[in-house]
């Protein structure tokens, strides 16, 4: 294959990565398996989105259909299906919590927190949670619109921080606390992210979204981590303190999380931490660079506890309560957990639609009981599920240390169906494992890199790309020659990165991808103007909604 058009876009590894946690991946059927969406519908939603006014109650209410004999015979399996999940995958470690009725009646860790190393990972053992931190951060701003520092959920972002921008007067006027945490802003997904894995921080990020451009307002479900942490800061904002001092005295303090933390620092000081692991192969795992997710805080920074966790499921399946005292307002926490947006749209009639909450995925079984949940999924090493069926005051989480293969998913799963059947009537793991692996497999590139077409020319003298280059969006980027070697840096001018640029074909070079969202190869294609010298280059990788041209300065 020749030279490409530098405008092709090129899809991204970010995409499925990120729509594993977005997505309701727990199919939660108590009875027979029902498909879960590989992504979300990017088209946009035919029907206006739901307003956060709740429903009254009904008026008759529905019964519970599990007893504590259900449950208790569903956790007499817990182990064995930890046990028989990482004998089938080798991943390092796991932990489960269970609650009950308020109760918490299972908590075990199983296998070690580093490949190599002998320490166990107990009830305790702190992990990287990836996005489960979103349902915590949603409970954290709950409490702050509870409090009535900030006066709805439907309030705008921009009355609480005048610095809010989106693409668009209207959006950065009318864009409220719902429409973020509920994926509805327009922000595509992956917004921020590459700049993330370059090493930006939060402010820099936030600061320079309103450069990308937007689906349909309230219109589209696009899954944002930076969208959602946008809300979350200006919770913080409001209240006068850090996102994360913001969470320690809203939700960890009160509920004794001693264990939980949005700093990464934090998790770094642990003594009993679980390392993120990658799968070389299948059944082999090794540890992972660390995965500091401070920028995105509110949407992938959390770490925490299963004991930790089973307290946020006591204080969600409480209304807001815990140990009898109250935490966080009952209406506010409760707008979480309705529909605000159409996540799929089925063609289908017998396929129910997913839709998303606040921070939640919400959904019903095939019983009709409304069902919590939400993944996390880090490429670099950590996969976890929390999930919930209010109406039967029950919920399980679990946590692991290797990169995702739907283990947590399928765990939760297999424990909901064995409570509602008897045993599980799926193969849980092997259903979640497939599902998983196709969305990660996502879409190709266009052009693979790793091999030069046969008819490739050679590149012009390296000082004809040499220079540096201007985008308003990523800063800077320096391409240096030294000898026959040409490269390009780019990044926060005290932390930068350095791509060794190999020539491909002609003006075309491809280099390494970085950080969560790599994808292998990707090039810089260049483009020489009549002095002989590149006037700039466009950095496929990087060309998410037409960001990626750097012009020399």
């Amino acid at each position: 294959m020749g030279r490409r058009d530098a405008r092709a876009a090129s899809p991204r590894r970010w995409a499925p990565v990120a729509l594993l946690a977005g997505v309701a991946l727990s199919a939660v059927a108590c009875g027979r398996a029902t498909t879960p969406a590989a992504g979300g519908d990017r088209s946009p939603a035919t029907t206006a989105a739901p307003t956060t006014t709740l429903l009254p109650a009904p008026v008759i209410p529905v019964p519970p259909l599990l007893d504590r004999a259900d449950v208790e015979r569903a956790v007499a399996q817990l182990d064995e299906l930890a046990e028989r999940a990482m004998e089938r995958t080798g991943v390092p470690g796991i932990a489960i919590a269970v609650v009950h009725q308020d109760e918490v009646v299972y908590a075990e860790g199983f296998g070690v927190r580093e490949v190599g190393r002998p320490e166990p990972v107990d009830a305790d053992t702190v992990f990287q949670v990836a996005s489960v931190s979103k349902p915590v951060a949603s409970t954290v701003v709950a409490g702050v619109v509870g409090r009535g520092t900030i006066g709805s959920w439907d309030d705008p972002v921009v009355r609480y921080n005048p610095r809010f921008a989106l693409k668009g007067p209207y959006v950065t006027e009318h864009a409220s606390f719902a429409d973020l945490f509920s994926h509805r802003s327009g922000l595509y997904t992956g917004a921020g992210d590459l700049l993330e894995d370059l090493g930006w921080g939060r402010d820099h990020i936030l600061g320079l979204l309103d450069q990308q451009p937007l689906d349909e307002f309230r219109a589209s479900y696009n899954y944002s981590n930076f969208g959602l942490t946008m809300g979350g800061e200006a919770a913080a904002i409001a209240s006068g303190a850090s996102w994360e001092d913001l969470a320690d005295s809203t939700l960890f303090g009160p509920l004794g999380m001693a264990s939980s933390s949005y700093r990464h620092a934090d998790y770094e000081a642990r003594d009993n931490k679980a390392i993120i692991h990658v799968e070389e192969a299948p059944g082999a795992w090794r540890p992972n660079n660390v995965r500091n997710a401070d920028a995105e805080a509110p949407a992938g920074g959390l770490s925490s506890s299963v004991n930790d966790m089973a307290k946020f499921i006591r204080l969600q399946l409480g209304r807001g309560t815990f140990d009898g005292q109250p935490v966080v307002d009952p209406g506010a926490l409760q707008t979480t957990h309705v529909p605000h947006q159409e996540i799929s749209h089925p063609d289908d009639p017998a396929t129910r639609t997913q839709f998303y909450g606040l921070g939640w995925n919400v959904s019903t079984d095939d019983q009709g009981r409304v069902r919590l949940d939400h993944s996390g999924a880090f490429a670099s090493g950590a996969a976890t599920n929390v999930m919930l069926l209010p109406g039967e005051d029950l919920g399980i989480v679990t946590l692991t240390n290797g990169s995702p293969l739907g283990i947590p998913e399928a765990i939760n799963n297999a424990f909901f169906d064995a409570a509602q059947n008897g045993s599980p009537t799926v193969d849980w793991l092997a259903y979640y494992e497939q599902v998983v692996r196709a969305v990660l497999a996502g879409e190709q590139p266009e052009t693979d890199y790793a091999e030069p077409p046969a008819d490739a020319t050679s590149p012009r003298a390296l000082d004809a790309y040499t220079g540096t280059y201007a985008n308003s969006y990523y800063g800077p980027l320096e391409v240096s020659a030294d000898g026959d070697a040409l490269s390009m840096t780019m990044g926060p001018p005290e932390a930068p990165t350095t791509f060794a640029l190999t020539p491909y074909d002609g003006d075309t070079f491809s280099f390494q991808t970085i950080g969560e969202n790599a994808a292998g190869l990707s090039g810089a294609i260049f483009t020489v103007g009549d002095s002989g010298a590149a006037d700039s280059v466009v950095l496929e990788f990087y060309d998410q909604r037409g960001l990626g041209t750097f012009t020399r300065a």
